[in-house]
């Protein structure tokens, strides 16, 4: 109790552990979010040649085209390897053509951090502005009130709320399949009621209330339901066991004589007695619960069914934040996506006059942080592009042997 274990996702000391990785969290992104929006922003087109030598991918080739001439028909192989927005820069007498994909994906680890904080604030939320309480509530009975669990305080409702009648749904064995509970709620808001079938994990949600199934408990009471075949008169009676019962306007009394029950104190037979005031005896006869059987008279048949009435537990709860929870569910989810399948690409092609050969040489490179062998099939396709590529390859003097792939860390 001196740690509140039993509330401890609402106790001081988890409070201040949130609180204090909260406060981890805010000052790790805000140290390292500018350095990596310098790598989605900065421009990296202008390298030095010895680095662009150095990259894990790397192509040297000659060509007798003029730097000009070589440089737009590089343009164009990058388009169609699926380089997109390539652009020229002039540097130092050469040219480099400098295409990237994917900078923005850096942002993963941020987008994942700001998904926590969001999750927190939505925890809080709910936390602060929302409650959890619960009614016991009867068959054919409404409440406009639920029971906060903490204290047991009354919390008015600002409708309705009607309780029809409760299902249990059993397999052929006898054990239980489903709990239903047919639920109205009665808005002066609305011109109709709003009507729900509840099951267990599917609550009756309205006005940011969520009213879900906890348990259920049979009651010492009965809905008995007589109609008279010839006329078609019918009345309904809500009646406990040993207690007579007269239909008011006619002679007809009836009574629960005998029960067997289970352990629960669930009905499963139910012995009536029967009159209807003339000479003859009264009818008595065992009768399974929730079952109509039709009783001969002489002035007339009946039909009498006759059910056990249920209460249930609902558990109540009001929680604003939920939906801010969801939202910081979704960023986690598509930053962590981002950060495990996606990468930032880079490519770069240097094109130098050679004066000597009468042509241009060409170096290309490329490198990602992420999921290297994924880029390196892209820029093999991009080498075999180049080799087929007769305006490259005509008159080329020699072919210059790649240079040896190097592999470093991303």
């Amino acid at each position: 109790q001196l740690l509140d274990v039993p509330n401890m996702y609402t106790s001081w000391w988890f409070l201040a552990l949130l609180a204090l990785f909260t406060v981890n969290l805010i000052v790790c992104s805000i140290e390292r979010l500018p350095a990596t929006w310098r790598m989605v922003m900065q421009d990296h087109s202008t390298l030095d040649t010895q680095r662009l030598e150095k990259m894990s991918s790397t192509h040297r080739a000659q060509t007798d085209l003029s730097p000009a001439a070589a440089a737009n028909r590089m343009q164009q192989l990058l388009e169609r390897s699926g380089w997109k927005r390539s652009r020229q820069v002039h540097s130092d007498g050469s040219t480099i053509l400098f295409a990237q994909q994917g900078g923005w994906t850096r942002l993963g680890a941020q987008i994942v951090h700001l998904s926590i904080l969001v999750i927190i604030v939505g925890a809080a939320a709910g936390s602060l502005f929302g409650y959890k309480a619960y009614i016991f509530l009867p068959e054919g009975r409404s409440t406009t009130n639920v029971f906060l669990q903490s204290n047991q305080e009354t919390v008015p409702l600002d409708f309705e709320l009607y309780y029809d009648r409760h299902e249990r749904l059993l397999y052929p064995d006898g054990s239980v399949q489903e709990y239903r509970s047919e639920l109205t709620v009665y808005d002066p808001e609305r011109s109709t009621p709003y009507e729900k079938t509840s099951i267990v994990n599917d609550p009756l949600q309205y006005r940011g209330l969520s009213f879900y199934i906890a348990d259920n408990f049979p009651l010492e009471e009965y809905l008995v339901q007589i109609r008279h075949l010839p006329t078609g008169t019918e009345q309904a009676f809500r009646i406990p066991p040993h207690q007579q019962v007269a239909w008011p306007g006619t002679e007809i009394t009836f009574s629960i004589e005998e029960l067997r029950q289970d352990q629960e104190g669930a009905t499963r037979q139910a012995m009536i007695r029967f009159a209807d005031g003339g000479e003859a005896d009264p009818s008595v006869f065992w009768m399974h619960n929730r079952d109509m059987v039709t009783i001969e008279r002489p002035e007339g048949d009946f039909a009498f069914s006759v059910r056990q009435l249920y209460s249930t537990l609902f558990l109540v709860t009001k929680d604003p934040g939920v939906a801010i929870v969801y939202l910081g569910f979704t960023l986690m989810v598509v930053g962590l996506c981002i950060s495990f399948f996606l990468s930032h690409q880079r490519i770069w092609i240097t094109i130098t006059s050679d004066k000597s050969l009468q042509g241009s040489r060409i170096l290309v490179s490329g490198t990602a942080n992420k999921h290297q062998p994924a880029f390196e099939r892209r820029f093999q396709e991009l080498v075999a592009r180049m080799e087929q590529d007769e305006s490259i390859t005509a008159k080329m003097p020699k072919a210059i042997k790649p240079l040896k792939k190097r592999r470093m860390a991303a």
